[in-house]
């Protein structure tokens, strides 16, 4: 995906999370997020947008010394949904005013303001699909927007430790895991799907993917899943054991990794 996508992309699912919780209960409980309500939920995701947006606008180029930005947070709950449709409709302003390929700072890999359209993008499909859960719904993730949002997740944890401290934890002496798709063209096997296969190596002194890995290789463990089960797998949103996944391999290097990849 480009980021003309993303930015579309955002606009989409941000509707559909608005109109998920505008007629709903907004105390009603989100499991998949620990103690928090719809209307804790709704208040994060605008919030995150506000705060992307106002990134991007000021074109940052160094970490900013404050987080503090102007959120115009309604004061009833009950206006959230529309107070987030608001959000969007600012960031979307923001997006067809800013070269996406202008250099800005990032906390991951991606130094330029491109990569705040696509985490805004994750940020927002993620919380919808807490939302429907929470509503009892079985939430819908399309394939490609799955892919790149695992992409995106695995391309930039590595950089994740100022807020995910135990993710300095996921180091081993040059071990793989591999996350694969089974919805994609390939067979399921993890090699030659074109688009929905990921191999991390764990090393002494840190982790990431394996660029061009143009020989597959046998991975100490694997994971496969459908591209949206993966997403929320990867997320913490599915357990591993659930018969949506395929394990096989070392379980003590999974283990090792889901216990610190939170994100």
């Amino acid at each position: 995906m480009n980021p003309d996508a993303h930015a579309s992309a955002v606009a989409t699912e941000t509707a559909a999370f608005v109109a998920l919780v505008k007629g709903a209960d907004l105390s009603t409980p989100v499991p998949s997020c620990p103690g928090w309500t719809l209307a804790d939920l709704t208040r994060h995701v605008g919030s995150v947008h506000r705060w992307f947006t106002a990134l991007m606008r000021q074109r940052v180029q160094q970490p900013p010394a404050s987080r503090d930005v102007d959120l115009r947070l309604p004061e009833r709950p009950e206006d959230y949904p529309d107070w987030l449709a608001g959000s969007a409709a600012e960031a979307a302003d923001v997006f067809a005013a800013t070269d996406l390929d202008a250099p800005m700072w990032a906390w991951g890999v991606d130094q330029h303001a491109r990569f705040w359209v696509r985490r805004m993008l994750c940020e927002t499909l993620v919380h919808r699909a807490d939302a429907e859960r929470a509503l009892g719904l079985t939430p819908h993730i399309d394939r490609e927007l799955a892919v790149d949002g695992i992409d995106e997740f695995l391309t930039n944890l590595p950089f994740a430790t100022p807020f995910a401290p135990r993710t300095a934890e996921l180091r081993a002496p040059d071990r793989t895991i591999r996350f694969s798709c089974t919805d994609g063209d390939g067979d399921g096997s993890g090699e030659g799907d074109g688009g929905g296969d990921w191999l991390i190596l764990l090393r002494p002194d840190g982790f990431g993917l394996v660029a061009g890995d143009a020989e597959p290789r046998t991975a100490d463990a694997t994971v496969q899943g459908t591209a949206a089960d993966l997403l929320l797998l990867l997320y913490g949103r599915l357990d591993r054991e659930s018969d949506a996944f395929r394990l096989r391999g070392d379980r003590d290097l999974l283990a090792h990794w889901f216990a610190n990849s939170a994100f």
